[in-house]
């Protein structure tokens, strides 16, 4: 008699439904709708049958995971989040990737996924000197004039960037008190950003609560930008 053989299984087809089941452990507040939202923006691609049904793979959910990730743990904007996966679809290793991020095409390792699904850092005193490279008083100082902050004694990735920022600012002769100019600034564009932003933060869908972030990182994006060539732009006069 013939043994039976084993089963063949092609590859795992998922509907939108057991996608969120996949990624709500990492992900709780994800919704049908931004999943939409993101296939919108050309994040993911999933294959559809002839009736219009979205087939999700693994690989989609990887994906999924690797841009919710950067975006969550990283504050990066879908449109570079973008650029990084078109990078890598072309088979290409993208730029500027932020610090221990390796990618492989279509999917993301097992390793990385489970660096990126850990949340933001959070750095004692010690280990956010040790990794700026400031000194105690520079940090006591950038406290003081409310440049950083931090919640129960712990300092965020933020605190870190301004504090290596502030360390080479210092060796041109620049301190916390003559960076007062930046912090009221960044809470005017803030500001301006919130007000922009409104119209989608007042609705409490995840869709436009996604859209409203979104918009708020690519208007500070623009912001940042237009601040750097309106400065570049005296600097060059100096040569003139």
């Amino acid at each position: 008699m013939a043994l039976p053989q084993p089963e063949r299984r092609g590859p795992q087809v998922l509907n939108i439904g057991e996608v969120l089941a996949q990624l709500s452990d990492d992900f709780p507040t994800m919704t049908a709708s931004k999943i939409r939202f993101l296939e919108e923006k050309g994040l993911i691609n999933p294959k559809r049958t002839p009736a219009g049904y979205r087939q999700y793979a693994e690989s989609d959910v990887e994906r999924l995971r690797f841009v919710l990730s950067l975006q969550r743990d990283q504050y990066l904007p879908l449109k570079v989040i973008k650029d990084y996966l078109d990078a890598i679809d072309r088979g290409e290793r993208p730029e500027n990737l932020p610090p221990g991020v390796s990618v492989s095409p279509r999917i993301v390792s097992d390793e990385l996924a489970a660096e990126l699904q850990g949340r933001a850092r959070a750095l004692s005193e010690e280990q956010l000197r040790t990794e700026s490279g400031a000194s105690v008083p520079l940090l006591q100082s950038l406290l003081s004039y409310g440049l950083i902050n931090h919640v129960n004694g712990k300092f965020d990735e933020h605190a870190l960037q301004v504090a290596r920022a502030c360390v080479q600012l210092e060796s041109h002769g620049l301190e916390p008190r003559h960076l007062r100019p930046f912090q009221a600034a960044a809470e005017r564009e803030f500001g301006l950003v919130e007000r922009v932003v409104a119209p989608l933060t007042s609705r409490k869908d995840a869709a436009s609560q996604s859209r409203a972030a979104e918009a708020a990182r690519e208007i500070s994006e623009l912001c940042l930008s237009l601040h750097r060539a309106l400065v570049q732009d005296r600097i060059s006069r100096m040569d003139a």
